[in-house]
């Protein structure tokens, strides 16, 4: 049996290294409609303990080779219609395992423009043409059979009663029978050469349209191709062109390019400065002219065939082709380092419920103040002017007096050195007067840097409107500033993932892949923390498995009316929330203080009965069971007696957890990270310094990092650790505090460049 003729699931199944059970179980769970946090965290059992990312790639893989079988069908319908539906193209179009190598089948077959060839043929050369191919011909009888087709064309030019369809005689037949065309036809065809023109445009299309030769052609310009690209005429010396002058006059083999490379290049061709293109080996025009030629005598022409089809059609496709691939591999490079550092940015760890105070820093505009509560809820607003010192320290003075925040959020754009600096002065003041830092008082609030990337797009978003109605838009960045502090998955789901600015080239790889991606990521992580049905806004609720916006929207207004949710029960209450979304949802929702003790667990409420019983086991309630660790002791070493024929022991373990540790937040402990006061401009760094820093974003060659001078320095890939790294996440993530030593300070081309090699770096 071929490969192609397997089931989806097992072909799956082979080609991921995985069981073929399994893999069946998790995609027809797929097909009933569950989601895939649903999946990976309670049903285990049924699917081996496939994880998100296998769980993933099983459902990607699955689509791909679903739409390879309707594509293979489509093709096969097509061509039949057609009448050249033959036994062995029957065979090869089910033998083929990948879309490109049908569609390289189905390209003759295949609605097309009138080409060159198309042309030909209404003019009658495709009998010539097939005579040379099939090797009835040599050179001198393809001239002999084309002046003989000429010749016939006059004689019915020459006959005024030739012309069909005018009540005279039918027209003439060449030496191979076929009818000639109208006489019109004799001035675009007026001798020999033009005719054997025809026919060789014919054979040249026949040649670039062979799947096997495109096939072959493809396959050793993937492998011993050359990458170029070059600076178009009267751009070198355009300022705007420097970003781009390392691919000016560049070149590298096709099966090393890397992605950001690529999409470098294509940037540099979007924008006017560059043009490059595919160089395919030396040797492949020779071998097709070989393959061509054949034994076939019409030897001379055939070379003709040959040099035409590798010119003008063959090569031009395959580069197309070739830029194509290289274009969605560079796509789904980028948009894995984007999904990596979306996940990475959003489990940042949180400051959890504290009092904050959010600036958003600005010279003209002045620095925007927003105070909010433990619960995020606005307390108060303002505009300090950072010019005037005595002002911005009695502004700070007078918040950190009245509302003793724990925190104070500062956003890292222009202006937050200088902002958290002030802001430093002015809590020394504060302590040095004896008033809210006096011994009685609470300790002052740390300062700590955020990054606000994004923030403006919230400020200025409809959401934003809706949440924040009654603040301007310029004060509606400050909060989200002190909000993503206290739990940055809450407010960063509010933002579209590509205005948060961990990405590469986001804006130029294929969007919709990018936005589903990226939607995965954000919903991947919001279930993996859990969501608080009653604090939560519609946003993080619309992330939640088998919500979505308008469920979200059901609930926010559902609590609204209630007070608040009592219970996860309660969940059945919403408009549109039937049995099947509970079951998706419930186990990622949280009801704090809910009417079950469990209901402010990740414990499903379908496992409710089977705690019961544990509980009842062990001479207890289940609240009584709750981070009762003798009892939970005693639970662990007879776990195995509550195994079923679904609940086995992945489930049982990850109840037991829970017990533990009830709604366990993943992520790390928050920690405040520190930039020196001393640096503050791209100006006051030194090469060899060595400085703390916060990564903000890790791409293929490298890491960037916030070393608190407004610029982002790099760690280029070789300087990541004292060993070869091919990926920087494995060193790396966003969110990381790392050390890292000054190698270069190229003020005039804004690039800082940073090396953490010699320290013991690790990942968070």
């Amino acid at each position: 049996m071929q490969f192609s003729a397997l089931p989806v699931a097992q072909r799956v199944a082979a080609e991921l290294s995985l069981p073929p059970r399994e893999v069946a179980a998790a995609l027809a769970l797929f097909g009933e409609g569950a989601t895939l946090p649903f999946i990976a965290r309670y049903r285990k059992e049924i699917t081996g303990g496939l994880d998100e990312v296998q769980l993933r790639d099983v459902r990607d893989r699955a689509a791909y080779l679903t739409d390879l079988e309707e594509r293979r069908a489509f093709i096969l319908e097509s061509v039949d219609g057609q009448g050249a539906l033959t036994p062995e193209l029957t065979q090869r179009i089910r033998d083929a395992e990948t879309k490109q190598a049908l569609e390289d089948l189905y390209l003759p077959f295949r609605p097309k423009r009138r080409t060159r060839a198309t042309i030909a043929r209404e003019r009658g050369l495709e009998p010539l043409a097939d005579a040379i191919w099939d090797g009835r011909l040599d050179d001198a009888g393809a001239w002999r059979e084309a002046r003989a087709f000429i010749d016939g064309l006059k004689r019915a030019a020459a006959d005024e009663d030739g012309a069909p369809g005018v009540g005279g005689p039918e027209p003439e037949a060449d030496a191979s029978g076929a009818t000639l065309p109208p006489p019109e036809v004799l001035e675009a065809l007026p001798d020999a050469e033009a005719a054997l023109q025809g026919a060789r445009d014919i054979l040249a299309e026949r040649v670039a349209e062979d799947a096997q030769i495109r096939g072959y052609v493809r396959d050793v310009s993937r492998r011993k191709g050359t990458l170029f690209s070059r600076t178009l005429r009267g751009k070198k010396e355009v300022p705007e062109a420097q970003r781009f002058r390392d691919y000016f006059e560049h070149s590298e083999p096709v099966r090393r390019v890397q992605a950001h490379r690529v999409l470098a290049i294509r940037r540099g061709e979007a924008e006017g400065f560059l043009a490059w293109g595919v160089e395919s080996p030396e040797e492949l025009p020779g071998w097709v002219e070989a393959r061509v030629v054949a034994r076939r005598p019409a030897r001379e022409q055939l070379k003709e065939v040959a040099a035409d089809a590798w010119k003008r059609l063959l090569h031009p496709a395959l580069e197309s082709d070739i830029k194509a691939e290289l274009k969605e591999q560079a796509d789904e490079e980028a948009i894995r380092i984007f999904g990596t550092n979306l996940e990475n940015l959003l489990l940042q760890a949180p400051a959890g419920e504290r009092p904050v105070l959010g600036l958003d820093p600005g010279f003209r505009t002045g620095v925007k103040a927003a105070m909010v509560s433990r619960t995020g809820a606005v307390l108060d607003t303002g505009v300090l002017p950072l010019h005037q010192e005595e002002r911005f320290r009695r502004g700070i003075g007078d918040l950190v007096g009245k509302h003793r925040p724990e925190l104070i959020a500062v956003g890292n754009g222009t202006a937050s050195r200088e902002t958290e600096q002030a802001v430093r002065e002015a809590l020394g003041s504060i302590s040095g007067s004896g008033a809210p830092g006096a011994p009685s008082a609470p300790p002052l609030p740390a300062v700590v840097s955020v990054n606000e990337a994004g923030a403006s797009v919230y400020s200025a978003s409809e959401l934003a409107g809706r949440e924040l109605p009654d603040l301007d838009v310029s004060i509606r960045g400050a909060v989200s500033i002190a909000r993503r502090l206290q739990d940055p998955l809450a407010e960063l789901v509010k933002i579209d993932a590509k205005s948060i600015g961990v990405g590469q080239y986001q804006h130029d790889v294929n969007q919709t892949r990018l936005a589903k991606r990226l939607d995965e990521v954000v919903e991947g992580c919001v279930n993996r923390v859990g969501v608080e049905v009653n604090t939560a806004s519609p946003a993080l609720l619309s992330y939640v498995a088998g919500i979505g916006p308008t469920l979200a929207a059901n609930i926010v207004r559902l609590r609204d009316e209630r007070g608040g949710l009592k219970s996860r029960k309660e969940l059945l209450k919403v408009p549109k929330l039937g049995p099947k979304a509970f079951e998706q949802a419930a186990g990622f929702l949280r009801v704090r203080g809910g009417a079950h003790p469990l209901d402010a667990t990740a414990v499903h409420p379908e496992r409710y009965g089977l705690v019961q019983r544990m509980a009842e086991d062990l001479g207890t309630d289940v609240a009584g069971l709750v981070e009762n660790e003798a009892l939970l002791a005693r639970l662990e070493g007879a776990l195995d007696r509550y195994a079923t024929a679904d609940v086995g022991r992945p489930t049982l373990e990850d109840i037991l957890s829970e017990l533990r540790r009830p709604a366990r937040d993943p992520r790390e402990s928050f920690e405040a990270p520190a930039f020196r006061d001393d640096i503050r401009k791209p100006e006051d760094l030194k090469v060899d310094m060595v400085l703390q820093g916060v990564v903000t974003n890790v791409v293929a060659f490298g890491a960037f990092v916030d070393i608190g001078v407004h610029q982002d320095g790099l760690v280029h890939v070789s300087q990541l650790a004292d060993r070869f790294v091919r990926d920087p996440n494995e060193i790396v993530a966003v969110g990381q505090r790392v050390r890292v030593k000054v190698v270069s300070v190229e003020l005039d081309r804004g690039r800082i460049g940073l090396s953490m090699k010699g320290a013991t770096q690790g990942k968070p």
